[in-house]
C-alpha cells in the first residue's frame, strides 16, 4: 500500500470552505475574544450548527471530531482518504484563523475524538451529539498519563469517581466530560480506563477557570469529583482489565489527537507565514527561490528555513492522519507529527515575532496573538518531551519500563 502525500483532491473544496470561514468568520473576532477571556464565543453557534448540517448530509467528509476505530473488515478495503485527513486539512485551514476559537466549536471537544476512538456502538449512537471536554492531567501527575489517581469505584450498577483534573479545555463550557480514572490503583496502567460524565452530574464541579498565555478564547478548567456516581454503561469501551493490553483503549484516543493539534499548529505557523511574507515584501525583501539561501538576504534565507520545517511538519501530519483512516497502526507518525509541528510552530510564530519588528510585538497585527496561541500545542495532548520518548522506544522496540 502506498502513500502521496498531497491533498486528496475531494477534499480541497472542503479546506477551500474551512479557509473561508477562517478569514471572514474567526479573525474578525480574534482580537474581540483574546481580550474579552472566558466569554463564550456565540458566533461560533451558528458555525458549530453548519457544521453538524454538513455532518448529517455526509457533505462534511468527517470535517470534525474523527476516531480512530480498528474495523477490520475495512483493513482490505484499499487506500482511503477518509475523516481523519479531512479533519486534519478543515482544521489547519481553521486554525489560520484562530485556534482558541477553533478549540471553542460546539460539539468538536477533544473527549468527542475519545468517545469516537474508544466507545462501542451503543455508546456511540447513545453519546452521538455531544459536546465533550477531555480530562486526563491532575496536579501531581502531567505528562505520566500512567500515574493518574483519579479513582473509579464499581458500586451497584453505578461507578463512583473521586479526584482533581486540571487544565481541561472546555471544561466549563462542554455539555459531558470524559474522564480518565483508575479502576485500582495497584494494576497501574492496566487499570485506566476512561467513563462519560454528563454536566450537572451530583459530585463533579468546576473549580476554577485558568488565566492562559495564550488560547484565551478557549475556557480551561480545574474539576473536582466527589464521590460523583456515573451509570456502568457510561464506561468506553470494554470495563475489563487486561494486564497485556495495558491501557491501550484510553490511548488510542491520542492517534488521532495528535494529528489533530498537529493541524492546529500548521495552520497557526501558516497564518503567521504568510503575513510575515507580506509584511517584508513591503519593506522590500525578495524571497527569490531560485537562489541558494546563502545568497540571499538573513530576512529572506530565514523565510526559507521556516517553508521548509513547516512543509515537513505538514506531510508527518497528513501521514499520521492517511494511517488511522487506512486502519495502520500510526503510535509512532502520530506523535512525529505532534513533536515536529509543536516545535516548528512556536519556532515559527515566534520568528515572525522577530522578523516583523515593532509590527510584530505590537497588537496592531495579530503576530503577537499566534506566537502566544502556538505555545500551548506544543504542550497539552502530550509534551515535546514525552512525544520524544514516544518516538524513541517504538524506534528502538523497547517498552516504558525499560526506556523512562
Amino acid at each position: 500500500m502506498s502513500i502521496w502525500l498531497d491533498d486528496p483532491k475531494k477534499f480541497r473544496t472542503l479546506a477551500g470552505q474551512a479557509h473561508q470561514v477562517a478569514m471572514n468568520m474567526l479573525r474578525p473576532i480574534s482580537r474581540t475574544y483574546d481580550r474579552a477571556e472566558h466569554e463564550y464565543p456565540k458566533e461560533l453557534d451558528m458555525l458549530a450548527a453548519m457544521i453538524d448540517g454538513l455532518a448529517e448530509s455526509g457533505a462534511s467528509e468527517g470535517a470534525g471530531a474523527a476516531g480512530v476505530r480498528r474495523d477490520e473488515s475495512e483493513a482490505d478495503a484499499g487506500v482511503k482518504n477518509g475523516a481523519n485527513l479531512a479533519s486534519v486539512m478543515s482544521i489547519a485551514e481553521m486554525c489560520w484563523g484562530d485556534v482558541g476559537l477553533l478549540l471553542s466549536m460546539p460539539r468538536q471537544g477533544l473527549g468527542n475524538s475519545a468517545i469516537a476512538s474508544v466507545a462501542d456502538d451503543e455508546q456511540l449512537k447513545r453519546f452521538e451529539g455531544v459536546w465533550a471536554g477531555m480530562a486526563i492531567t491532575e496536579p501531581g501527575t502531567g505528562s505520566d498519563s500512567a500515574n493518574i489517581t483519579t479513582t473509579s469505584v464499581l458500586d451497584g450498577d453505578e461507578y463512583v469517581i473521586n479526584g482533581e483534573k486540571i487544565y481541561v479545555t472546555s471544561g466549563d463550557r462542554a455539555d459531558h466530560i470524559v474522564v480518565w480514572a483508575t479502576l485500582d490503583r495497584e494494576l497501574g496502567r492496566s487499570a485506566i480506563k476512561s467513563f462519560v460524565v454528563a454536566k450537572g452530574t451530583p459530585g463533579m464541579r468546576v473549580d476554577r477557570l485558568e488565566h492562559k498565555l495564550g488560547i484565551r478564547a478557549s475556557d480551561t478548567a480545574t474539576i473536582i469529583f466527589e464521590n460523583c456516581r456515573v451509570p456502568k454503561e457510561n464506561l468506553l469501551g470494554s470495563p475489563e482489565i487486561d494486564p497485556k493490553q495495558g491501557f491501550a483503549g484510553a490511548m488510542a484516543t491520542f492517534d488521532n489527537t495528535r494529528p489533530l493539534v498537529a493541524s492546529m499548529a500548521v495552520g497557526c505557523a501558516t497564518a503567521a507565514l504568510d503575513l510575515t511574507r507580506e509584511l517584508l515584501a513591503q519593506a522590500g525583501v525578495v524571497v527569490d527561490y531560485d537562489r541558494p539561501a546563502c545568497l540571499q538576504s538573513a530576512a529572506a534565507a530565514k523565510v526559507l528555513q521556516m517553508e521548509a520545517d513547516l512543509e515537513a511538519a505538514r506531510l508527518l501530519m497528513l501521514q499520521a492522519a492517511w494511517m488511522a483512516d487506512n486502519r495502520k497502526p500510526n503510535s509512532l507518525e502520530a506523535s512525529m507529527a505532534k513533536a515536529k509541528a509543536g516545535r516548528v510552530g512556536s519556532d515559527i510564530t515566534l520568528s515572525c515575532v522577530e522578523l516583523c519588528g515593532t509590527v510584530g510585538y505590537s497588537e496592531n497585527e495579530l503576530l503577537e496573538k499566534w506566537a502566544r496561541d502556538s505555545k500551548i500545542l506544543d504542550i497539552f495532548e502530550g509534551t515535546q518531551q514525552i512525544q520524544q520518548l514516544i518516538i524513541a522506544r517504538r524506534v528502538l522496540g523497547l517498552s516504558s519500563a525499560e526506556l523512562k
